[in-house]
């Protein structure tokens, strides 16, 4: 299933230090021969501080005990070039470090730089230091500290630019450190700024949200509530957008959440819309089972298709997350993911057919006649759906189902609210762009 992985079309819009995880993943797998893997972890590493990593899979792809030159010099300047970074950051990282002078700063930027200008003789030197001292912990894969030191950095820096660039850092750190909530936080700050930022072409604006959505992956899929979040982020206008125009690639995860998402259905519907224009350029088995069912209404194309997405799942570094629990070991997402897949099934076939064959039912649903009898007997108590099994005759009837009108006035009245929504938000932009003219 290596021709599934997006790895090659996601590493582009991640840090270099991102895509270690991935490769993680992807050896453990076995997707591709394990010296690839150690080639590529290699190339990674040349353009970081990570020197002594690099020496380990060095002599672990060669077998031997000896590294090249050019390694054992390139640590000599690593580690001149970070004592040299520590002294120049020591006067402001000293003061950060004592609880009683730091209470001294305030929430105003230009107050705190006069006052340890006047104070304890630190300025913009120093300040700079310690971005960059921030920068070289976080390539020598010290994520803790570069945290620590960006977000007191963020604190008193006055350049939005290097703010902003802190921040995507403090993210890159967060997320290496698994500290999820923390992570989300600093996505959401990420959002916020990206969304009401001035930048110099819509291009990087564009950019800036692609970036954004690839990196709040490890985020979504490691955190309780991530599912819903996902939908809530690359399900914006601007946001589908981008994803349409530059990574379609990511429909992958979004199409994820929203099958696996029960609360999610009105939205849904809107979202099959982008999967009907997009299903002829996006080969993906994911998007592709979606446009099997509720765009070609190919019920055995459906079915061929959640085999590949049950592959798709396990091979997939943000969807194939592993519990281990005793001798036992299950990717939580891809048993969500086929359960569900199949009431998507059940349920359109069903629209059709007033009498269905279970025999038939079975082989859509990829189970055999008696899972499948049980599987819907099952669906019936918890769901209350309104059909009967005749056991003599192998078959399933469903009842007529009228719509019911206030369920149907509540789902405009909701879908009626967010339009306005949307129609409020875009008259503000303009004026707020018009103000700044």
């Amino acid at each position: 299933m290596a021709d599934y992985d997006l790895t090659p079309r996601i590493a582009p819009n991640l840090d270099r230090h991102l895509v270690f995880p991935l490769l993680e993943f992807l050896q453990e797998r076995g997707l591709y021969p394990n010296e690839h893997i150690l080639k590529f972890k290699i190339e990674l590493l040349n353009n970081t501080n990570m020197v002594d990593y690099a020496m380990d899979i060095h002599k672990s792809l060669y077998q031997t005990e000896d590294v090249p030159q050019d390694m054992v010099e390139r640590r000599v300047e690593v580690v001149a070039r970070l004592k040299a970074l520590e002294e120049a950051a020591a006067p402001l990282v000293t003061f950060l470090q004592n609880a009683n002078a730091v209470q001294e700063l305030r929430a105003d930027k230009q107050y705190n730089l006069l006052m340890l200008n006047d104070r304890y003789q630190i300025g913009p030197d120093q300040i700079e230091a310690l971005y960059q001292y921030a920068k070289f912990q976080f390539e020598c894969g010290n994520y803790s500290g570069a945290a620590d030191y960006l977000y007191q950095y963020r604190a008193l820096c006055t350049n939005s630019e290097r703010s902003l660039s802190a921040l995507w850092g403090k993210l890159a750190a967060e997320i290496l450190m698994q500290n999820w909530d923390i992570a989300l936080e600093e996505v959401n700050r990420l959002k916020e700024i990206i969304d009401s930022k001035n930048f110099s072409s819509p291009l990087n604006q564009v950019q800036n949200r692609i970036w954004l959505m690839h990196w709040s992956l490890f985020i979504f899929f490691n955190n309780d509530n991530g599912r819903t979040q996902i939908i809530d982020l690359f399900n914006q206008d601007k946001y589908l957008n981008a994803i349409q125009t530059n990574a379609p690639h990511l429909l992958r995860y979004l199409a994820t959440a929203f099958i696996v998402n029960k609360r999610r259905r009105p939205q849904f519907k809107e979202f099959i819309k982008v999967i009907q224009q997009e299903h002829h350029s996006v080969d993906d088995p994911i998007t592709q089972f979606l446009a099997c069912i509720y765009v070609n209404y190919d019920f055995d194309g459906a079915q061929k298709k959640m085999r590949e997405c049950e592959e798709v799942i396990l091979n997939d570094p943000f969807l194939g997350k592993r519990i281990e629990e005793s001798n036992f070991s299950t990717v939580p997402l891809r048993d969500e993911f086929l359960e569900n897949a199949r009431l998507f099934i059940f349920e359109t076939y069903c629209r059709i057919h007033q009498r269905i064959d279970m025999g038939v039912l079975a082989e859509k649903l990829n189970l055999n006649y008696e899972e499948a009898e049980r599987w819907i007997v099952n669906l019936i108590r918890t769901s209350k759906l309104d059909a009967k099994i005749d056991t003599k005759t192998g078959t399933v009837s469903m009842e007529p189902n009228h719509p019911n009108v206030y369920e149907q006035l509540i789902d405009h009245t909701k879908g009626l609210s967010g339009r306005t929504y949307k129609l409020v938000s875009q008259v503000l932009e303009h004026v707020q762009a018009q103000t700044a003219r």
